[in-house]
């Protein structure tokens, strides 16, 4: 019943918001929240989908399906995060210069469209994590009703099943400029390493890999329930192949398997706790 309740909060929540933009990426999360808005707010709704190099092409094919699978509108925006030093530089706020591109490209669509509120997937259980992109969320007021509504993401997934969403059990897919360590230039090039050596894995067989790109030497995370399939003679000579033939000159294979956010486990506490100054300003 509880879970319930929520779900008839979520929807009160997103009546009180017409007119609206959502922040959408394909994941269970925001495809949830664009599935619910939709059915609440009908035509006065659109999903914005950011597309930019560091968005995997077979992501960004997801989402479109899943939104026209549902009837749900869409519109991509092209987004140039990569021209911006701040981004390229890849430290720890990174991903506020993303989202800050992100919600200023919506912020004058909803203007120019005349809709009246931005939101984003941000769940309960997100507010407890180091996400610099929310940040840039609060500068343009954009609202998160999954977060509004108490739901976690374990009850946002079952809510996805309930309803015969098909993506509610999707492993999440941050954006492929995560792979790489913190310091090291993001380009174009280096997300276009990330994507063809994490497709070729996934041609492999494996379904849950990160490849982390530490500049010619390639970290291969590999979920520790497929890991046994990784450790053959002949799977490590497969795996080596594939991301060699990306660009690296070295592969490693990570013991602990994949876990996710594994780079910010390098990131001192001071750089997780305080916001750098760029991200106090608009």
């Amino acid at each position: 019943m509880e879970l319930h309740a929520k779900r008839a909060e979520l929807d009160r929540i997103l009546a009180r918001l017409d007119g609206l933009l959502v922040a959408y990426s394909g994941g269970t999360d925001s495809a949830f929240l664009a599935w619910a808005a939709h059915r609440v707010l009908g035509d006065r709704m659109l999903a914005v989908l950011a597309d930019s190099a560091s968005l995997p092409r077979a992501e960004l094919a997801a989402a479109l399906d899943f939104a026209h699978e549902h009837g749900i509108p869409v519109r991509v925006l092209a987004t140039v995060e990569l021209s911006n030093p701040d981004y390229a530089r890849n430290d720890a706020q990174r991903c506020f210069h993303c989202k800050q591109e992100l919600f200023a490209q919506m912020e004058a669509l909803r203007q120019q469209l005349g809709y009246a509120h931005l939101a984003y997937g941000m769940n309960l259980d997100d507010r407890g994590d180091f996400r610099p992109g929310q940040q840039a969320a609060a500068l343009h007021a954009a609202r998160a009703p999954l977060a509004e509504a108490q739901l976690t993401k374990a009850e946002i997934r079952a809510l996805a099943r309930s309803a015969g969403l098909r993506l509610w059990n999707k492993p999440a897919s941050a954006c492929l400029a995560s792979r790489i360590e913190y310091g090291r230039e993001v380009t174009a090039e280096a997300l276009a390493q990330v994507e063809q050596a994490e497709d070729a894995l996934h041609a492999l067989g494996f379904a849950r890999v990160r490849v982390r790109h530490h500049g010619s030497l390639a970290r291969v995370e590999i979920a520790r329930e497929e890991l046994p399939q990784a450790l053959t003679l002949p799977a490590l000579d497969a795996i080596t192949r594939a991301v060699r033939a990306a660009g690296f000159l070295y592969v490693a294979l990570d013991t602990e398997g994949y876990r996710s956010g594994s780079m910010n486990a390098v990131l001192p506490i001071a750089a997780i706790a305080t916001p750098s100054a760029a991200s106090e300003t608009p």
